[in-house]
């Protein structure tokens, strides 16, 4: 302070401050350990707690001040962690017992009710997972830690024998892949009460209040007959050992009388957690939502304190406005509310899961920012954001652009809006939000939408027309495939050619086959009697890797079968989608559906070998064609070649083989198909293997070819998948079916890889 100036002025008024409410403040704040609601920690400014500054901030909620930079304490971290869960007759039960629990010490409480497990499986987020659920309608999960497995199992086991003792099933997670299991359902919790099919739309407008620990059981009770009375329910979760009780609920902001109703609950609600000694918020703050029902919190006294706090640090009150102090109302300014009238846009997709509305499904976002990965060892999503670390480039900012630009603010020229043009071109299209997102948004499907508008009667780019059209050069280039193959070798045709394209450069263009799969199969002589399926063959198996289709037909045809191939050449438009060519892509499935009308009335198996192309099927086609009979007869008959042989193929069928592999999962065969067949084909072969977790591998279709591109594409590939391959044993082979991703590897590695067809036909001696 003897320096002056305002720093000195700030320290002055808060030693003052500090003095003349110190009795005030220890009175009248909660004593629980989840206390975030108001300036919360303003005890840490007493002689007694070392007069912290730092920590007297700390939830402000930038009122106060803009954090520039921050220091943190850490606390040593277990090496070693186990769970105990136990399950109860319900979640009231679950809660009475957590001062038992903890008197066993562990170092977390959590805890589940039996609506969360329910919406789980009614999302299929973690169905599987749900099974280690111990029997009962509510469940606590303690965690234990130690420097070895034994010392924390020690401490752990007391705890499980006791509730066994009291006739509960209580079960002890050692191995890290079944707590890992656990930990999913339990944090499945904001995506699981979000979008439940068959219920409205759920908000987090009373999300994370917390009480004593010893009063939870009773106020979840109370907190649960306070729904009941105002037509709600809702999922109860969270950190139980804090007392914290997590929640969405079903309000109703888009009328008047729902906001009057909502209103109503905060009071009620805020007077009840007030009754039990506890926070409006234990986690998340107050913001505008929560900031109204400080008073019946703290009491007049206190709010004239925060007041005087605040104008220490702001005097002109210009920090965040309308927070936290002198707030706005709670149903004032919301993103939804009776005011919001989004635009009625007519679309090409259908979105059934969203009410047939592509508003809705802008709104599907709830911020949960799992899309903010660095790396993909638990998922594919986002490589663009893992690529560039920007939130424009991440699902959550692209969903947030597109709800503004059907809101009309900021973003107000709709479809045609450049911002989110310049977001989405970006979007690789891998698809793998639509598995890894916990709300499944569904990126890849919103890019195509809004393309189809944003350059409906306007040029596109040049690689839309080089790329996109890939499906009609193609027909041109296989029929003279020296001519085609020369534009992109020979050095000034290439460049050249390059250029007119929109293509990178740096890359090399894929070999047209001098055969392609539909001229060596009808040249072929006799072919096999039996069961009958139908082999699709996809713009790129059939004119750049005829082998692939050729090892297909081969190795179906030596289980029996009779494989046929449509009589005249189809593509199912997937390098349409990426520049919202819908027109086009509709027109190639109605002629699909002319061609192939006999196969789909009979139901023969149509048996694809790329991933992007059956995804076609299983997902773009039923949302474009509605209702329609073929295409849900076409897109249920449609399978990729391991999910048709692990349903359908003997053990002594598939052959073996020996060695070790690598194996890159295409991204839409992660989101849209089976994974898991693949990988029990790949067990029975006898395979030694390892999946990559190495998520997109960057080219994504014509991704990777376009200029422009090229540095991210190979950002994307470098992160992980190209490194795992250079240091893999000149022997062990590269598995991957995605032309894209064979193409990426090939072109950067020098490594020459293998689709599971040619696999499967090396396993019983046929050859390509």
């Amino acid at each position: 302070m003897a320096s002056g100036g305002r720093r000195a002025e700030i320290f002055r008024r808060l030693d003052e401050f500090r003095h003349h409410y110190r009795d005030l403040i220890l009175a009248k704040y909660p004593k629980i350990p989840r206390r975030v609601s108001g300036y919360a920690n303003l005890d840490h400014l007493m002689p007694e707690r070392g007069f912290n500054v730092a920590r007297a901030l700390v939830g402000t909620e930038g009122t106060c001040v803009t954090i520039l930079r921050a220091t943190l304490n850490l606390v040593p971290s277990p090496r070693h962690r186990v769970l105990v869960i136990i399950g109860f007759e319900d979640v009231y039960t679950a809660a009475d017992a957590v001062p038992d629990v903890l008197a066993f010490g562990p170092i977390g409480l959590e805890g589940i009710d039996q609506l969360l497990v329910e919406f789980i499986l009614k999302k299929h987020l973690h169905t599987e997972d749900v099974k280690i659920l111990p029997a009962g309608g509510g469940w606590l999960v303690a965690e234990f830690g130690g420097d070895t497995v034994d010392a924390a199992i020690a401490k752990a086991n007391p705890l499980a024998e006791e509730f066994q003792r009291r006739g509960m099933e209580a079960k002890l997670l050692k191995e890290p892949e079944q707590q890992a299991k656990l930990w999913d359902v339990r944090e499945a919790g904001l995506a699981a009460t979000a979008h439940v099919p068959g219920w409205p739309e759920t908000y987090p407008g009373w999300e994370d209040s917390a009480v004593r620990r010893e009063d939870l059981g009773r106020y979840l009770r109370e907190l649960k007959a306070l729904y009941r009375k105002y037509g709600y329910d809702a999922s109860v979760y969270g950190h139980f050992g804090d007392g914290l009780v997590h929640c969405r609920v079903p309000f109703d902001l888009r009328t008047e009388a729902g906001l009057a109703n909502w209103q109503r609950f905060l009071d009620e609600a805020a007077d009840l957690v007030v009754r039990h000694g506890g926070s409006l918020s234990g986690e998340h703050g107050d913001g505008q939502a929560r900031a109204a029902l400080l008073e019946k919190m703290y009491g007049p006294e206190l709010m004239q304190v925060f007041r005087e706090f605040k104008a220490i640090w702001d005097p002109g009150a210009k920090m965040n406005p309308g927070k936290l102090i002198d707030p706005f109302p709670p149903t004032s300014n919301l993103r939804v509310g009776p005011t919001y009238q989004p635009p009625s846009v007519p679309t090409y997709f259908f979105y059934p899961e969203d009410h047939h509305s592509f508003a809705r499904a802008t709104r599907r976002c709830v911020g949960i920012g799992a899309c903010r990965r660095r790396d993909s060892s638990k998922s594919v999503m986002c490589p663009s954001y893992m690529a560039t670390n920007e939130e424009k480039h991440s699902t959550r900012g692209r969903a947030r652009l597109l709800f503004e630009m059907l809101h009309g603010g900021p973003i107000d020229d709709l479809w045609r809006s450049t911002e989110v043009e310049e977001a989405l071109d970006l979007c690789l299209g891998c698809k793998g939000c639509k598995s890894d997102c916990p709300v499944q948004v569904d990126m890849a499907t919103y890019k195509a939408e809004f393309r189809a508008h944003h350059y409906k009667r306007r040029l596109r780019p040049r690689a839309a027309y080089s790329m996109g059209l890939i499906y009609e050069w193609s027909r041109l280039g296989g029929s003279a495939p020296w001519l085609a193959n020369a534009l992109f070798r020979w050095p000034g045709l290439s460049s050249l050619s390059k250029r007119i394209g929109g293509i990178a450069p740096q890359r090399q263009m894929p070999r047209y086959a001098r055969q392609t799969f539909a001229q060596w199969f009808l040249r072929r002589g006799e072919r096999a009697n039996g069961k009958p399926v139908m082999l699709w063959p996809d713009t790129f198996n059939n004119y750049f890797r005829p082998q692939t289709a050729i090892a297909a037909t081969r190795f179906l045809e030596g289980l029996g079968y009779s494989v046929t191939i449509p009589d005249r050449p189809l593509c199912c438009g997937r390098p349409l989608y990426d520049w919202g060519m819908l027109d086009r892509a509709k027109a190639l499935w109605q002629r699909t559906f002319d061609a192939m009308t006999p196969a789909i009335k009979l139901g023969i198996p149509i048996i694809g070998l790329e991933p992007a192309c059956v995804s076609a099927f299983r997902d773009e086609l039923p949302n474009l064609f509605p209702g329609h009979e073929y295409a849900e007869r076409l897109s249920h008959q449609t399978v990729f070649l391991t999910e048709f042989l692990d349903r359908h193929a003997a053990d002594e069928q598939l052959g073996r083989i020996s060695g070790s592999a690598l194996v890159q999962l295409h991204c839409h065969h992660h989101a849209v198909l089976s994974p898991e067949s693949e990988q029990h084909v790949l067990d029975r072969l006898g395979l030694d293997y390892d999946v990559m977790k190495s998520g997109c591998c960057g080219m994504a279709g014509s991704f990777g070819f376009e200029k422009g591109k090229y540095d991210i594409s190979i950002a994307a590939a470098e992160r992980a998948l190209l490194p795992m391959i250079r240091n893999a044993d000149a022997a062990t082979i590269v598995l991957a079916n995605g032309f894209s991703c064979r193409e990426q590897i090939e072109q950067c590695t020098g490594r020459q890889t293998k689709h599971v067809a040619e696999l499967l036909a090396d396993a019983v001696g046929v050859t390509s």
